[in-house]
């Protein structure tokens, strides 16, 4: 199993943490907490377990690709993953995602993007936009 370094970064930015915060918390250098987000060491179990008790996840879900479809604070919005962009612009969509959202292959999606908010993705039908 790889251990999912992408996520530290991750749960980190979302509940608004730096690094220093995170090293301070944890007891080690800032260059050790950024030597875990880019993969180039790994946190002890004891630092994993300390971090998925700071953000109330479980070490599952910390160290895995996040492929499961977590719920986040608000009803019906999610966090599916981490997924990376092909050489051709590719994506592949996890699992999950598409089960929430009934897509198929062959399922045509309207890419939006804003710069400051980030991309999304609509679910189009033969009518349109999915209501």
């Amino acid at each position: 199993m790889e251990f999912a370094y992408n996520n530290l970064k991750f749960f980190r930015q979302k509940f608004g943490y730096t690094q220093e915060q995170i090293a301070e918390s944890l007891d080690v250098s800032r260059q050790a907490v950024a030597k875990w987000e880019n993969g180039s060491s790994l946190p002890n179990i004891d630092n994993v377990i300390a971090l998925a008790d700071l953000y109330g996840i479980s070490v599952d879900m910390l160290s895995r690709n996040i492929n499961a479809g977590i719920p986040v604070e608000e009803g019906g919005k999610y966090i599916f993953g981490i997924v990376t962009v092909g050489e051709n612009g590719e994506i592949t969509l996890p699992t999950k995602a598409c089960e929430v959202f009934d897509l198929s292959a062959g399922d045509s999606v309207l890419v939006l993007g804003d710069e400051d908010k980030g991309m999304a993705l609509v679910k189009m039908t033969d009518a349109g936009v999915k209501k």
